[in-house]
């Protein structure tokens, strides 16, 4: 009995070092909202900003309304700022083309580096982490006279390519780690029934592998869709070839920037890349800390 009560007593005690106090509560969420407004107020800020012309887009003393318009959004849409649809469907093919080529590579690259033993495994998943740690000042250099080399200099194939060279790597290494958790018995199961390595790989682990191919393919998209020093250097200067990191530039001027039109299409880059979020955002928490269990 003494004893029985001895450990119900510890069970409050530790019970009551786990729960917040009042005050502590109230601290808590008061600096969760401070940063959670410190964080979503420059994205506000640029989505009020797009809707004002660009003389008071700038003030001295700004106001939040201030002759609100959607002039902005018509003149961007309506080419007379920019080609801007031309550069909306260049990045679009870009992103796709990145994302399924990448993707692709990825999931063929992390399935053997985790289901197969060969010479210079290790050596080869370690450079996938090592690519990662050239800044893309460094890179520009060389991806332009391999580009150059190949005749890919100046088209949309080649920046595909050079999209591939940043994102393959990191999402190989997350997939290999995903495909650590899934079960290798699936595979001995697949042979069984007479199919095909690859078969077991498209047909099987594939499927299982949805959160995983989730998340390579939301970063795949991201690193193609708001880049911008690669864009700059292996593209045509033509206005038609540029994507739309790189013809947002248009809006910024020698001696004047129009920060009404700049804003206004800077919400319109941002509605894909959220599009494409909301799309894959019940796969990211799983694949990102599924992929994360092993290395």
């Amino acid at each position: 009995m003494v004893v029985g009560t001895a450990g119900t007593v510890a069970a409050r005690a530790k019970r009551r070092r786990r729960e917040r106090s009042p005050l502590a509560s109230a601290g808590l969420h008061a600096a969760l909202l401070v940063a959670s407004a410190i964080a979503v107020f420059p994205v506000f800020w640029v989505l009020v900003t797009s809707f004002k012309p660009d003389a008071r887009a700038v003030e001295t003393t700004p106001k939040l309304v201030n002759q609100s318009t959607v002039d902005n959004y018509a003149r961007v849409l309506s080419g007379e700022k920019g080609d801007f649809l031309a550069w909306f469907g260049n990045s679009v093919l870009i992103a796709l083309l990145t994302t399924l080529v990448a993707v692709f590579l990825s999931a063929t690259a992390g399935y053997a580096a985790s289901r197969f033993r060969f010479p210079g495994r290790r050596g080869l998943l370690l450079s996938f982490l090592v690519v990662q740690m050239f800044p893309f000042a460094v890179l520009i250099v060389p991806l332009y006279n391999a580009l150059l080399a190949l005749g890919l200099q100046g088209t949309s194939t080649g920046l595909v390519l050079v999209y591939c060279t940043t994102a393959v790597p990191f999402c190989t290494y997350l997939l290999k780690g995903y495909f650590d958790t899934i079960p290798t018995d699936i595979d001995e199961a697949g042979r069984v029934d007479g199919l095909s390595p690859f078969g077991v790989f498209w047909r099987l682990v594939l499927p299982l592998a949805r959160p995983g191919l989730a998340v390579t393919a939301f970063y795949a998209f991201l690193t193609a869709w708001g880049e911008v020093a690669f864009a700059s250097a292996f593209l045509s200067a033509a206005d038609r070839s540029k994507t739309l990191a790189v013809g947002l530039q248009v809006f910024v001027q020698q001696n004047r920037t129009e920060w009404g039109h700049l804003a206004a299409a800077s919400v319109l880059v941002a509605v894909p890349a959220v599009l494409v979020f909301y799309l894959v955002q019940r796969f990211l928490v799983a694949g990102l800390s599924a992929g994360a269990v092993k290395g």
